[in-house]
Parts: C-alpha cells; structure tokens; sequence
C-alpha cells in the first residue's frame, strides 16, 4: 500500500487494477531508476534453462 500511496493510487484506482498491473508498474518503476539495469548474459539463460 505504501508504494500505491507513492504513485497516488486511490482505492477508486485500485478497484479496477489487478495485483499484475499493479507489479508490473512497481517493475517498470524500478527499472526506470536503474543507472545500468541488469542484462541477462548467455551463461544466465543457459542456468535458468539448462542449456
């Protein structure tokens, strides 16, 4: 709730939002603030998918 608060969200606002586009806006936030946002190199896609 704080972060909504951040974003001045009211709870009319929030009635017609799912918790997915509330992450998704809190992510996109984040990113935003980011100096050098992470990039997924080959070594971490071949962990994550076994490759």
């Amino acid at each position: 709730m704080l972060r909504c608060a951040e974003f001045h969200l009211s709870d009319e606002a929030l009635e017609g939002m799912t918790m997915g586009m509330v992450y998704d806006m809190l992510i996109e936030q984040s990113n935003d603030h980011e100096e050098y946002p992470y990039k997924a190199t080959q070594e971490d896609i071949d962990r994550i998918f076994g490759g």
